[in-house]
Formats: structure tokens, sequence, C-alpha cells
């Protein structure tokens, strides 16, 4: 994966460079999502066999498709009229010769015309007439290839640009942080995600996910450290899932992680390896005397439920996790509670 990363980082510098095309710019688009797809996703060779074609509908960022196919379709109708400038150009030229010969033909009929099997064929014409002609001609000429030129300049532009703005819109879902999906695209990608499993009848989960006492961190290790801490935990959530689901900074230090074809249930699984990935972390942590910890609330989406729905569910659900860690009386009267 590296490998491939680092191949799809130089040819994507490659094409920023080059003289720019329509295929040239599907290559580009084509090899961003792909390396979108690449970082936010750490899956094994199994879970890659099992998550591939749910990530290629789910895993791109949110209305990645079709604005990318708007994109190209502006472009296409851009160059088709720049096509048609040139066109025009073309038509000016062929005018231009047909127009002489047509001049030709009209002086030579007469001739062609005669009985005789010899025709003498002369023309005079004034010295300023001829030079008129000539400089027309050249002027013709050097109209024409200036005309080629600006054509050919604005549709390098006209690519150039759109591949900046694509590249542009493309980061503008991700968090530069932590390098996973921002707050910005969660309506529209977990639309799309809720959208999947009720066309398909499949569950599908949310889980909210809190760095408790994260403002220690700040204040006893710095901002600096405390923005390192976060990019870390960003990483593990991403080691947690699979390459079908999705991790979105939700803001500050929470975070959201959407399990696809996942129950309640079934995301526990996933609970259970990000607590482990975060107890590895904490065996060789940078943070002198604190112990990194997170609450984790679940929430399962049900046909009807609608998006907000969900997301009060998940952060209740980590709220009352939280407090629960923090007094464990709590805990132990909700379980003799359990046990009466």
């Amino acid at each position: 994966m590296p490998d491939r990363l680092q191949q799809i980082n130089d040819r994507l510098e490659e094409l920023l460079k080059v003289e720019q095309n329509p295929a040239l710019l599907e290559e580009f688009i084509s090899l961003f999502q792909e390396k979108r797809r690449l970082e936010t996703s750490s899956r094994s060779s199994s879970q890659r066999r099992m998550g591939s074609s749910l990530a290629i509908r789910l895993k791109n960022p949110p209305g990645e498709e079709s604005n990318s196919g708007s994109i190209l379709g502006n472009v296409n109708r851009e160059l088709s009229r720049l096509e048609k400038r040139d066109w025009e150009l073309w038509w000016i030229v062929s005018a231009t010769g047909i127009l002489v010969a047509t001049g030709f033909l009209v002086m030579l009929l007469p001739a062609a015309l005669s009985r005789t099997e010899n025709f003498h064929f002369e023309i005079t014409v004034p010295r300023q007439l001829f030079v008129g002609l000539l400089v027309l001609l050249i002027l013709l000429n050097i109209y024409l290839v200036s005309r080629r030129i600006e054509l050919r300049r604005l549709r390098q532009r006209t690519i150039s640009s759109t591949i900046q703005n694509e590249l542009l819109r493309l980061q503008s879902f991700t968090d530069p942080l932590t390098e996973v999906y921002n707050r910005r695209s969660l309506e529209d990608l977990a639309n799309r995600y809720i959208s999947h499993a009720g066309r398909l009848k499949k569950p599908l989960t949310f889980l909210m996910a809190d760095v408790d006492h994260f403002r220690q961190i700040n204040t006893r290790f710095g901002h600096l450290t405390g923005d390192f801490v976060l990019a870390e935990i960003a990483g593990l959530l991403r080691h947690s899932v699979r390459g079908c689901d999705a991790v979105i900074r939700y803001g500050g230090d929470e975070f959201l992680t959407i399990v696809a074809d996942a129950s309640a249930g079934g995301a526990e699984n996933v609970v259970r390896r990000m607590q482990m990935y975060l107890s590895d972390w904490n065996k060789s942590s940078p943070l002198e005397d604190f112990t990194l910890t997170m609450s984790i609330g679940t929430a399962e989406w049900m046909p009807g439920k609608t998006l907000d729905e969900v997301l009060e569910t998940a952060d209740r659900d980590m709220y009352a996790k939280k407090q629960s860690a923090r007094n464990p009386i709590v805990t132990l009267s909700r379980a003799a509670t359990a046990t009466s």
C-alpha cells in the first residue's frame, strides 16, 4: 500500500505539471479518489475482498461521483465550445480557399469553353491590387495562427483550473489535522449510508467516541501534544474499522464512526478493537502519568429514524458511559438493580 500511495503521489505531481487534456483530467480525478481510499482505510486482505464493492459505493467523499461527473461534463462543454471556435477558423480558411478557387475558375471558364485546342490565358493585375491581396493573405494567416495559439491556451487553462478546483473540493471534505472526513461531509456521507442500508435492508450503526479528560492533555502537555493525540486517535479509529466504514471528526475531540452492515451488537466488536488498540497505544504513550481513554456511544439506525435522532441517541449513550466511568457507584447500583 505505501508503494502504491507513492506511485499515485508521483503521478499526481506529474499531471499537474504536464500539458493537460480531458483524458488526463479523468486520470487525475480517478487517482485522487484512489489515494483518499487508501489513506482512509487499512484493511486486511480478507476485509478488502469483503468490503471492496461497498467501499466503491460508499467510501468516496460525499457527492464525489456526481460532482466529478458534473465537473467532467462542464469541462467537456467548455472544450466543445472552444472546439466550435476552432471549427470557425477552419471555415474561414475553407471559405477563403473556395473564393480564390472560384475566382480562378471564373477567369478560366471562357477560355475553357472555347473550341480551340489550345488557349492562351493571361492575367493583368495592377501592382496595388497584387500587393493588397498578398498583404491580406499574410494578415489572414497571422490571424489564424494567433487564434489557434489562443484556443490552445484556453484549453490548457480550462483543464488546469478544473483540476485545481477539483483537488481543493476533495480536500475540503477532509480534516487537515486528523486526515479523516470532517463535519462538513457528515450529512451527505451519512445519508448515503442510510440510503444504502434502507435500500438493501441492511443494519447500520453509528459510534460516537469522545476522548476523556482531553482538556487535561492541553493543559498539562500543551496544544501541540493535544493535536498529536487527536491525530493518533483518528489513526486508531481508522485501523479499527473496515474499508467500507467511515470515520468523521465530529468536532473537537469527538469522532463519529459509521459502521456499515452491522447491528449495534456487531458494532461492539469494533468498539472492542478500538479499546484494544487504545490500550496498546497507552503502553508506549508519550504522555507521562496519563492514561488515554475514550467513551464510545452506540446507536443503531432503524427505518424511519432521521440522522439527527440517531446522532442524539449515540451522543446520549456516549455521555452515559462517560458518567458511569467517572462515577463507579452509579455503575454498581445499576448492576445491583439489574440483579434484583
